[in-house]
């Protein structure tokens, strides 16, 4: 039913008059305030004090209450940090503000009291869409964020299959000098493969030590195949299904309940098909939870500790190829912390599963720990994040 002008009229009107009422207690206008609006009655210095948002609500205004900032539901885990009490003047109204700050400093305005809480944000993980933090010692997860929930997880499922071939080892069944064959045109064909290519197969066999770094620190997807099919016995997609199914043996042998896999490297189905290696699942994607993986970790760290030798190799070179390690947390890196001595583990990356990256590392005085973001966006500053909250906590 359609309303009369002048009644749709009235009715806008009346609605424009009651935002503008509430604008100054509610602040849930979109539009600027005109610099006549508002009135600073006083402005007070107070001892710098901590805050937190208290809802969803809420946004960051300049000075004068012209021109909004920033959104508080956008800084969800942000203390604010306030130093002067400012009273602004609407109308006939008054209303109490908090001049405030960020931590890092790049956001500032005035921001109305009711949307603040007093005391320090509690600790969160804006990006990570699932996220733990596991004490090696104790094996408890120590924070957990969507712990459970089982995700694409990319490259981390590498780690799985780097394990199996060193159980194989260590169970007698061949050494790091076995030959694993690599003559397939399929992996062949994958290693020069602009977006999923890293490691070359220029022969038609490498050892089972070379192929092992590639995956581990190049993330070498042709190279995990082919060592995913040498420790089920072969050397062609039929062992690779055959490797698969061992996979998802071990994770229930270990008591995993939230892992699936259907990739010894961690590439989904649709794009292992044009190398001949999808194994026609109903599945697309190994998905695994952010608490299982942490679980494989683990079981990889203690079992075989060298791993961590290698894991923390920026560079080398296997048959004059540069294997490349993207852990961007190692001594040198963008995102290093001393005091955090990571040494490990394992970098991931595919669309469907966005950033993953599993850390680890042991600061003085406390346990090691294993750290879990699946679908991230900043995976090495929440990565630090986390096992900074976690050791400033001692919870670990």
């Amino acid at each position: 039913m359609k309303m009369n002008q002048f009644l749709r009229l009235a009715l806008v009107t009346c609605a424009t008059t009651i935002t503008i009422g509430m604008g100054l207690w509610g602040q849930t206008r979109t539009v600027n305030a005109s610099s006549s609006s508002y009135k600073t009655v006083s402005t007070t210095a107070i001892k710098k004090t901590p805050y937190h948002k208290s809802s969803t609500k809420g946004a960051v205004y300049n000075a004068s209450h012209t021109k909004k900032v920033a959104n508080l539901k956008t800084y969800p885990y942000t203390t604010w940090y306030a130093t002067a009490k400012v009273t602004l003047k609407h109308g006939s109204s008054k209303a109490l503000y908090y001049k405030v700050k960020n931590g890092s400093g790049t956001v500032s305005g005035i921001v109305w009291h009711k949307y603040l809480k007093a005391g320090t944000s509690p600790f969160g993980l804006k990006y990570a869409k699932s996220a733990v933090a596991l004490d090696v010692n104790t094996n408890n997860n120590v924070w957990t964020k969507n712990a459970n929930t089982a995700r694409p997880i990319a490259s981390l499922s590498k780690l799985m299959t780097l394990y199996l071939v060193r159980q194989k080892i260590s169970q007698g069944k061949g050494t790091w000098s076995s030959k694993v064959t690599t003559s397939n045109a399929g992996l062949k064909k994958l290693g020069k493969s602009n977006v999923f290519g890293g490691f070359k197969f220029n022969h038609n066999s490498y050892t089972v030590r070379q192929l092992y770094l590639a995956g581990l620190i190049e993330s070498s997807n042709n190279a995990a195949i082919a060592l995913g099919q040498w420790v089920a016995g072969g050397s062609t997609p039929d062992y690779n299904k055959k490797f698969i199914g061992m996979m998802n043996n071990q994770a229930k042998e270990w008591g995993l309940k939230h892992s699936s896999f259907v990739s010894a490297s961690g590439m989904e189905q649709n794009s292992l098909a044009p190398y001949g290696y999808s194994i026609g699942a109903s599945k697309n994607a190994n998905y695994v939870s952010a608490s299982d993986i942490a679980q494989i970790s683990r079981h990889f760290v203690v079992d075989y500790n060298d791993i961590l030798t290698d894991a923390s190799v920026k560079s080398m070179k296997v048959d004059g190829q540069t294997l490349h390690n993207y852990n961007n947390l190692l001594p040198g890196r963008k995102y290093y912390q001393k005091s955090l001595n990571v040494d490990g583990l394992k970098t991931g990356y595919t669309d469907p599963a966005g950033y993953c990256f599993v850390g680890t590392g042991r600061k003085s005085g406390h346990d090691r720990i294993i750290t879990v973001v699946l679908h991230d966006e900043n995976e090495f500053t929440e990565t630090r994040s986390l096992m900074n909250y976690v050791y400033n906590q001692n919870l670990a």
